[in-house]
């Protein structure tokens, strides 16, 4: 995202910490997904800074030690971003924001955390009439507790990342009318919601597949690849916010595949109750295919994220396939690919290899699909 002042690419610096429950190898890994998600909303990671603590500091995040530091060092290279890691409270806005701008009138370094960053993404990706409600109402919901903090020194006119608020009037300050713009925003959804139930009574005679999975493993592309569609796909975090339903035509026999919106560790949770509706075509497949981006080092995580994110959403019974997606990436020996492979098909025997650049092993995914569907098969 370009500043609208200097018409260049924001920068920004990204703070974790190193606790006993996140090890630093961990929390160096958040830290890469974090910088893509920057990068993602358009700013150019100049720095990162972490600091071992017992756990995040209540009044500030990290010490007052590295905040000093951070502060320094922000106004040393005249950065415009300052992101955390975590979802930061009320409390620790206002502190880290007082730190970093003490002049509140001409506040010029903008704090943001997780949860902000990941809401301003899908607030510049919201493409539906449904997907825009559905982030509009995750943003209220996160502003509401926070409203002591916003809009009391940030510029109208400054925009750039973290200011795709739900809106940027005098109005919203009041906490009666957010309260009552998320009352409607709900009863709108749910409009939205019967029209979509209506629609999927409709498909109920057909069997459903669905493609669930972390973000930016390839879903869209698969879909694509099984379906030939041309489903927008895009090497960016959250390239899909729509479900997407497409015919797949498997032996002459049609079945309908859906895509999703990605899953990522410590997604906000306003989100994942805002786009609970969305994924219905996932908690009503008579199929799930995880897909899973092999060549990612922290693909074993990933799983982790998507398994307890589906049980969070009562996606609970329904036969999965594990897809491994991008194996071309791997670069593995045969033997190395083989052991691979045995080694996670004995850990979730319904689990298929394959690369949809390539094409190789979507013969053996139509197959297994067949297995799990043969009723309509027979």
């Amino acid at each position: 995202m370009l500043s609208p002042v200097t018409g260049t690419k924001e920068r920004a610096i990204l703070v974790g910490v190193i606790t006993p429950q996140q090890p630093e190898n961990q929390t160096s890994e958040y830290l890469d997904e974090l910088e893509f998600l920057s990068e993602t909303a358009g700013a150019n990671v100049c720095a990162r800074f972490t600091q071992r603590l017992a756990h995040p500091d209540p009044r500030s995040y990290v010490g007052s030690g590295k905040l000093r530091e951070m502060v320094d060092y922000a106004n040393q290279e005249g950065l415009d971003l300052v992101v955390f890691d975590d979802e930061l409270s009320a409390a620790q806005l206002r502190n880290i924001e007082k730190a970093f701008n003490p002049d509140p009138l001409e506040a010029s370094i903008k704090v943001l955390d997780r949860s902000t960053l990941i809401l301003d993404i899908f607030a510049a990706r919201a493409r539906s009439a449904q997907s825009r409600l559905q982030v509009e109402l995750a943003q209220h919901e996160y502003l509401l507790p926070r409203l002591t903090r916003m809009w009391t020194h940030l510029s109208k006119q400054k925009g750039g990342i973290g200011m795709k608020g739900p809106g940027e009037k005098e109005i919203e300050t009041d906490r009666r009318i957010i309260r009552s713009r998320i009352t409607l925003l709900k009863t709108k959804l749910q409009e939205i919601d019967r029209q979509n139930q209506t629609q999927r009574k409709n498909r109920q005679t057909q069997y459903r597949v669905a493609l669930v999975g972390y973000t930016n493993v390839g879903k869209s592309s698969l879909l694509n690849r099984l379906t030939k569609s041309e489903v927008f796909a895009e090497n960016k975090l959250f390239a899909t916010l729509d479900t997407t339903v497409r015919k797949w035509v498997l032996d002459s026999q049609p079945l309908l595949l859906s895509d999703t919106v990605g899953f990522i560790r410590k997604l906000p949770h306003h989100l994942v109750e805002s786009f609970k509706s969305t994924l219905d075509e996932a908690r009503e497949a008579d199929l799930l295919l995880h897909v899973i981006d092999a060549s990612h080092p922290g693909f074993e995580s990933q799983i982790q994220v998507v398994d307890q994110t589906l049980v969070d959403l009562g996606i609970t019974g329904t036969p999965i396939i594990r897809v491994y997606n991008k194996t071309d990436a791997l670069q593995l020996e045969p033997e190395e690919m083989n052991s691979f492979e045995r080694s996670h098909r004995a850990r979730h025997p319904l689990s298929v290899f394959i690369s949809v650049k390539t094409g190789a092993g979507l013969d053996e995914l139509r197959s297994m699909v067949r297995q799990e569907a043969h009723e309509i098969f027979s």
